[in-house]
């Protein structure tokens, strides 16, 4: 559960990072994101979670 909340965490932080830091950008990015069909939308999202995980994997191999 530690990591898991470690993980949270750390996207917290780059959410924030990334607002912070580029704000404009990233309101330009939701609006891109809001004219995108969302069949494209849900593969990059389920592309990014195969690749999370795969990471995940080969970083906790021992």
């Amino acid at each position: 559960m530690t990591d898991f909340l470690t993980a949270l965490a750390l996207v917290f932080f780059i959410e924030g990072c990334l607002y912070a830091l580029m704000p404009g950008r990233m309101k330009a990015m939701m609006r891109m994101a809001l004219e995108l069909d969302e069949v494209v939308l849900r593969r990059a999202g389920l592309a990014a979670m195969v690749l999370g995980f795969v990471l995940v994997w080969i970083l906790r191999a021992d």
